[in-house]
This record gives C-alpha cells, structure tokens and sequence, in this order.
C-alpha cells in the first residue's frame, strides 16, 4: 500500500515559505555585500569570498548546535511537551556565547597568520583580514539569531522568520552602503565596512527577536518566562544530538573553503568569478534549503507523533515542491546570464568569463534538490551520527576531486565548479538508502 502522508502541499509550503524568505533575506547580506564590493574592485570582490566563507565556516559549527536543538524541540513539541522547549532554548544559549567568546579571541590572534599561510597574494590576505576583524563581532549576534531560529522552526511558527529577515537586510544595506562608500558625514571603509554593516545588521536582528517574541508569542506555553540556570543534564541531552551536526557543518563548510584556496592559486580572477557564482547561487539554493530545513522539522514531529510511516513520502512531497519553484528559477538564470551578472560587477570581461561558470551552477540543482532534502530528513530522524557519516564519505570524494581538478589538472574555472555535482549525487544516494533500509523509525532522543 503506497505511503501517504497528514500533510498537504499547501501545509509545507504554509511552513517552508517563511523559512525561505528569511533564509534569502539572510542571504542577502553576502548578497549586498559582493554587490557593493563588485563595484569597488577585484580584489575586494575576491576578498570577501575567501574571507565569507572562513566566516560561514566557523560560524557554522554555532549553526550546527542549534540544528541539534532544533531537532530536539521539534520532537518536544510533536510530544505536545511544550515546556520543555524554553530549557532547550536557553541551555542553547548559554553554550552558544561561551563558544562566541572563545571563538572570537582565536579568530582575533589567528586568522591573519591562518590567511597568510593558505592564500598565495598579499593584497587577498589584507583585505580579507580587514573583513574579518570586524566580522567576528557578529557571532554574538548571529549565534542567538539562530537560536531563535531553531525554537521558530521547531514549533512550526516560521512566519516570524519573514519579518525578522526583512528588518536585518533593510538594516544591512543602509549599513553597508554608508559605511563601505562612506556616505551620511561616515568615512569610506571599503571592505571593513562590509564587515561592519553585517555585525550591526545581526544585531538589530537579535533586537527584533527578542521584541517580536515577547509581543506576540505565548512564551509562558513554551517556558520561556522562566531563565534557568546552566544544567548540564539538559546541556548533554543537546550536545548528544547536536555534536555530530557541529562537527559535520564544520567539516562541510571546512572543505568549501578549502575549495576558495584552491581557486585564489589559480587567480585573482577566478577567485572573483567564483565569489560572483556562490552570490547568485544563493537564492535557488537557499530555496532548497528552505524545503530540506521544513522536511528535517516535519520528520521529526511526525515521528514525535508516532507517524514513522509516513516520512517516505513527506520527503516525495517536499522534492516536488522544491523542484516546482527551483526549476524554473534556475531556468531563466540560465536564459540570461548577463543580466543577472551585471548584478554583481560593471566589468565587461568579467561577465563574460562568469557565463560558463553559471551554467555549470544551474545544472547542479538537478542533483542538489533531492539530494539535500533526503540528507536532512536524515538528520530529522534525530540519527545525526549517521548523516555525520554520510557526509564525511560524500567530503572525501569531494575533496578528491577537487585536489586532482584544481590543483593537479588547474582546469577552468568552470570544470572545477562540477564539483558541486560529485557532492550532491553522493549525499543524496547516501541519504535515500539510508531511509530506505535503515531502522530509524523508533529512534528516541
């Protein structure tokens, strides 16, 4: 008998479009910050992709941790154990600003010694330490916005995302178009700038949450009235789920990064095309994360719920509904490449040498859409151990690749961009087999 699910498609997309806009608002961010930097020079274009990503990257072992405690709440919520929520919340808190603390100081004394010994031209390395020294400012901010975000998503209750996101990007572009052209009486600050708008955007977010929460949600439901104090029972029920989603993130965003470096010693204009393409990416592929991120939630209520059953086709529903917006998206990317281009940079010859590149990008969400939607509906069984697993095998390969493609081979820019492809085939196979066989279906956590 085929599988059906208590969701409609209209139910997901009730969910997911929240989550999607303010994943795309937060996006833009990046997005405003290359936009801005595109028509102040290469090297502050190349610049800010390798020093975005250093900052993704450590930013998302924070991010892992609150993926874990969004998976704890959504299934305390399925359970109807709404007050459990406000503990998981604030334990999260807790944890995140002593690892912004921490964080912060060694990013303060390394990062430059780091960059100088990974990225082969001085004026990258000084540009993207000047982004970074700023930058790192915002973890305090950022870590509680995804806090927040967990305990919105895992409650169902996305809407607020919308808001929230549209309040941080309007702030971002005021910031950054005043503080990188130095407009309003503010000297021009180039990529420091950048760096500094972003922090203070994040901040007016936490401000915000905390605003919205207090008017509009019944927090006293949820616990939330109540701040206690650090218990470390609580802590390790989180951390037990969380660890191995913080480890994976890090690894993930690690080996992208990594893929940045590789793409600078071929460079400097490389490096900018690529910087162009992870910007114009980021729609589409937030669009799909916005699906992945619903269905790892919903998987995990239903099962909360004692629906097991249904999960395997939860995740059909959310893979055609993703490819429904996606397709088309990518469609009239492909279609006009220019226009989109002409975005990010004013420079005729680095239009046309991005083309190809974006053509490549466009291909790669045939792969990516199901294949991260399964891969989190693994991580919505609370197994994140093995999604761990599966992407550490999906990672090595990856990393293969890219060490034979850029290094060994040093293809265009375009080649090494098929990477995207190799991941995404590897993760979702991975992910399918595993609902598919294995016994996650009374997994307690």
């Amino acid at each position: 008998m085929k599988s059906t699910t208590s969701y409609t498609y209209k139910d997901i997309w009730l969910i997911a479009y929240p989550i999607l806009i303010s994943l795309i608002m937060e996006q833009m961010i990046g997005i405003t910050d290359t936009a801005f930097l595109g028509h102040v020079g290469e090297i502050e274009l190349g610049a800010s992709a390798i020093a975005g990503v250093y900052y993704l990257a450590i930013f998302m072992i924070g991010f892992g941790f609150t993926v874990g405690s969004q998976i704890l709440i959504a299934r305390r919520n399925g359970e109807g154990n709404y007050r459990a929520i406000g503990n998981i919340f604030y334990q999260g808190i807790y944890f995140l600003m002593l690892m912004s603390l921490v964080i912060f100081i060694l990013s303060q004394v390394f990062s430059e010694q780091i960059l100088g010994m990974l990225v082969s031209s001085d004026r990258i390395v000084g540009a993207a330490t000047d982004y970074i020294r700023w930058r790192v400012y915002g973890f305090f901010f950022s870590f509680i916005g995804a806090m927040f975000r967990a305990f919105f998503v895992g409650t169902t209750q996305t809407r607020t995302l919308t808001l929230n996101s549209i309040v941080m990007v309007a702030a971002n572009v005021i910031f950054n178009y005043t503080l990188i052209f130095g407009k309003f009486g503010f000297p021009a600050m180039g990529i420091a700038g950048a760096a500094i708008g972003s922090s203070l955007a994040e901040l007016v977010s936490v401000l915000f949450f905390i605003s919205y929460t207090y008017r509009k949600i019944d927090y006293r439901k949820y616990g939330l009235n109540r701040i206690p104090g650090i218990r470390t029972k609580a802590l390790s029920q989180i951390m037990h789920i969380s660890l191995w989603t913080m480890i994976q993130n890090f690894i993930s965003l690690s080996t992208w990064f990594l893929f940045f470096i590789f793409i600078e010693h071929l460079g400097e204009r490389p490096l900018a095309i690529s910087n162009i393409i992870r910007s114009v990416s980021s729609i589409p592929f937030m669009t799909v994360m916005a699906f992945a991120s619903t269905c790892s939630s919903l998987v995990s209520n239903q099962i909360g719920a004692g629906h097991s059953k249904e999960v395997p086709a939860l995740i059909n529903q959310h893979i055609r509904l993703c490819s429904f917006f996606v397709i088309p998206l990518i469609g009239l990317i492909a279609l006009f490449p220019s226009t989109v281009l002409r975005i990010y940079t004013n420079i005729p010859d680095l239009i046309t040498a991005s083309i190809p590149t974006l053509w490549v990008l466009c291909s790669t969400y045939i792969v990516s859409i199901p294949g991260f939607i399964y891969f989190q509906s693994v991580s919505g069984t609370g197994n994140t151990r093995a999604a761990f697993i599966l992407e550490i095998i999906a990672l090595a390969l990856y990393t293969i690749y890219i060490l034979i493609v850029i290094t060994g081979l040093k293809a265009d820019v375009a080649i090494c961009w098929t990477a995207e492809h190799l991941y995404a085939i590897c993760i979702g196979i991975a992910s399918y087999l595993y609902i598919r066989k294995a016994n996650w279906q009374h997994k307690r956590i």
